[in-house]
């Protein structure tokens, strides 16, 4: 085995913490990434991780060395393209993980011409509103919507995604439209328990330059955007969900914005990377097309203009 085959598998081993687990993302047999870390440390004449029934973790010469094989693969990738990037063609496969309801409206869709244009780049998208671990999951790369409370990874700011309050026309003939935020009380939502931590999200707007919140009672509860867009427009109560999600129904006339003076403050997109300092360029390549994308069709949407 080579020694760039040996920097991936022990970085692979390093970030995930487990043989096992790096074994499964590379799809190898883990008596490989076992022999290929061991013949590393052999060639190193050091021990550059201590091994126990439960965990895997970095020697102090492990850590170090961590940093340097990140960079040298990074810029090993990046010497295979240059000559390729003279024929617009970069290589390699780019592991992303989005939000379902961003991952299936926009880029999927989107998805065609982007491989289209780069025939040399595979895609693995995988589409969940839970939050992952990049490094235990070898994604390159994954979007957050939200405040941030990983401050181990890089980020990179988007953009700010407009959030309105909606109801279906069969719920507000049921219950009457709320016109101010003493009404809420006498209204039902749709609970939103983060599919994180299980916590239900308050019913939020923006007063003042502050942000408020409160409590509000509801049948339904639900884990994912999708959810909670399936279960607003089947009537179910108020939700508070992004303004490019709703946007098509509410000009069909299925939604209806309300409460348009007390909406929630704007939710940060943020694209983070594991603790890298260069990215390769077949992940420049994918970061800036999603960019682009994600300002074409969710940071243009302005919620005054429904």
């Amino acid at each position: 085995m080579d020694r760039i085959d040996l920097f991936r598998i022990f970085v692979r081993v390093a970030e995930s913490g487990s043989f096992t687990h790096a074994a499964d993302t590379l799809q190898m047999p883990r008596s490989t990434v076992s022999t290929a870390v061991q013949e590393l440390e052999n060639r190193l004449g050091t021990q550059l991780l201590t091994r126990t029934t439960r965990s895997v973790r970095l020697t102090e010469d492990g850590k170090l060395f961590h940093q340097n094989a990140l960079r040298l693969l990074v810029d090993f990738e990046d010497a295979e393209n240059q000559f390729r990037l003279r024929r617009e063609e970069t290589r390699g496969h780019v592991k992303v993980n989005l939000p379902g309801r961003i991952g299936r409206l926009i880029v999927a869709p989107a998805l065609p011409q982007f491989l289209e244009q780069h025939p040399g780049l595979d895609i693995e998208l995988g589409m969940t509103d839970r939050s992952i671990n990049l490094a235990e999951d070898g994604t390159d790369c994954v979007l957050r919507v939200g405040p941030l409370r990983d401050s181990s990874l890089i980020g990179r700011r988007l953009g700010m995604l407009s959030v309105v309050n909606v109801a279906s026309p069969a719920y507000l003939a049921r219950h009457g439209t709320p016109h101010t935020l003493e009404d809420l009380p006498n209204h039902q939502a749709i609970l939103y328990a983060s599919p994180s931590t299980g916590r239900i999200e308050e019913w939020e707007w923006e007063a003042d330059g502050r942000e408020e919140s409160m409590p509000l009672q509801g049948r339904v509860t639900v884990n994912s955007a999708e959810g909670a867009v399936a279960c607003c427009l089947a009537g179910l109560g108020l939700a508070q969900l992004p303004a490019y999600d709703v946007l098509p129904h509410i000009h069909k006339g299925e939604l209806v914005d309300v409460l348009s003076q007390w909406r929630p403050a704007p939710l940060p997109m943020t694209l983070l990377y594991p603790h890298r300092k260069h990215l390769s360029r077949r992940l420049e390549v994918f970061t800036d097309w999603l960019t682009n994308l994600l300002n074409e069709h969710c940071f243009a949407v302005d919620p005054l203009s429904f």
